[in-house]
């Protein structure tokens, strides 16, 4: 079916927007999207899981199944755990989530770019 029949379905006077959702998965498991990036990025800014977590309203518990599940599907792990010491340990992400992170925004702006030019596509 092509765009200009679909145009005639549509009310004229409405106004339509082509939406959608973008992850990465890993065995038809969902893996990395806008929650697992927020965390990372998180984690970069306060050196800290559990801080991480309460910034997203969100519990320690969560956010250690999420780390774990990453870590786990990828070559190499994305958060590196450090307990103890004089400042109490904390956490840091890998040159690989940085990497990772930085791939989901170019994918994410192509995505955008893609969702703007169907919805553009459909004006009618």
């Amino acid at each position: 079916m092509n765009k200009e029949s679909i145009k005639s379905l549509l009310n004229p006077v409405a106004a339509y927007k082509i939406g959608g959702k973008l992850w990465i998965e890993c065995n038809g498991k969902k893996i990395f999207g806008p929650g697992p990036v927020e965390l990372l990025t998180l984690i970069e800014q306060t050196g800290s899981i559990n801080k991480a977590a309460k910034e997203m309203n969100m519990s320690y518990k969560k956010a250690w199944e999420i780390i774990n599940a990453l870590n786990e599907l990828v070559a190499h792990p994305l958060v590196i755990t450090q307990s103890g010491g004089e400042k109490g340990g904390g956490s840091v992400i890998t040159d690989d989530a940085k990497k990772l992170i930085e791939y989901h925004k170019q994918l994410r702006e192509r995505f955008e770019a893609f969702l703007e030019r169907e919805t553009s596509d459909l004006s009618l």
